[in-house]
């Protein structure tokens, strides 16, 4: 007969456990947030509810949790147009995202934003950029600051391995570096650049990693669908960052389920690969085993599912119940005063 895993410690903390129950669970529950969440925004697409084009983060959950869950309040995201999941990850509730991926007025910036725009400056997501690699720098001027003013926090700033290949990359590393600003860079390789092979275009076999020595820092290249690995990477980079020892470069291996956007297919992806990553790579099932294996009871998995399945139910009804934005907002937030009229 099996022997059930041994329930954990009264303390949350097994042996030679650095993690512990209770971070577990939150790890779960936010991968298992994020794939809901943004399943459901497949769904309301299909349903013509969600306008224009979105792009999904499914299959790569355990990167933007595991570096959620090990960020500070007052620490800052800086994400790319696939940013809904990174944005779920600090906070902000699962009715603000799908609102304003659907434009309406209980958005998170009242459907004025849209999918690639996703910002909330009180949950530190200091938005999501369209035009690939602008943010890094952006990034740096953020870090910049609070290594101006000695304060404690931390910049993530996240995007996809065909942004390794950008100029603006490359001026990013190098001025994080010279300066050792507090500023971590997360690439996300999920192995296509768009619709074309990352290893077809690039001349390393790790577009983040084997770049990383040009500037003095470190070959981190990790599993970025384990998301213990990647919680475990994220706080030694942040302790770095705090400590003032500089920046990191850290590349996350995963692979998205989903196409570019909701317009791609995906049909120049080889026969079998999907199918093969969600098989034996797919981060919510190798989480789920984690757990068990870590003695975390079955019905503690179950109530998080469950929280969180009503959680997306009653932001899908309240986003589709919510009215779209009023014309007299139209105009407004242009400038940063709030208004739009052009000052000399």
């Amino acid at each position: 007969m099996a022997r059930k895993p041994a329930r954990a410690p009264t303390n949350g903390r097994r042996p030679n456990d650095d993690i512990g129950e209770e971070m577990r669970l939150k790890l779960y529950h936010s991968q298992f947030r994020l794939r809901q969440a943004e399943q459901r925004a497949y769904d309301l697409f299909l349903q013509n509810l969600v306008k224009g084009t979105s792009h999904l983060s499914l299959g790569q959950e355990a990167i933007a949790a595991g570096f959620g869950c090990a960020m500070k309040k007052g620490d800052h995201t800086f994400c790319t147009y696939r940013g809904h999941a990174h944005t779920l990850a600090r906070g902000v509730p699962v009715e603000k995202v799908l609102g304003e991926l659907m434009q309406r007025d209980n958005g998170l910036m009242r459907g004025k934003g849209g999918s690639m725009h996703l910002t909330s400056a009180e949950h530190g997501v200091m938005g999501s950029y369209a035009i690939i690699g602008a943010h890094l720098p952006i990034a740096c001027g953020a870090a910049l600051r609070a290594q101006y003013k000695g304060d404690k926090d931390v910049t993530v700033c996240f995007f996809g391995d065909g942004t390794t290949n950008i100029g603006a990359f490359h001026e990013a590393l190098n001025f994080a570096a010279i300066w050792k600003l507090p500023v971590v860079f997360v690439c996300e390789n999920n192995h296509y650049m768009e619709y074309t092979p990352i290893g077809d275009i690039t001349a390393v076999p790790s577009p983040a990693g084997d770049r990383a020595s040009a500037y003095g820092l470190a070959k981190i290249v990790i599993d970025g669908n384990d998301a213990d690995e990647v919680y475990r990477t994220a706080q030694a980079a942040f302790a770095r960052a705090r400590a003032g020892d500089g920046p990191s470069l850290i590349e996350c291996l995963t692979y998205r389920h989903s196409g570019h956007s909701r317009a791609d297919p995906g049909a120049y992806r080889p026969k079998g690969e999907l199918e093969r990553w969600k098989k034996d790579k797919d981060p919510i099932n190798i989480y789920r085993e984690r757990m068990t294996q870590f003695g975390i009871a079955q019905d503690q998995i179950d109530n998080i599912e469950a929280e969180v399945n009503e959680e997306v139910e009653k932001a899908t009804e309240a986003c589709k119940a919510a009215p779209n934005p009023p014309m007299d907002i139209l105009f407004t937030d242009v400038y940063a005063d709030g208004g739009w009229a052009w000052r000399n």
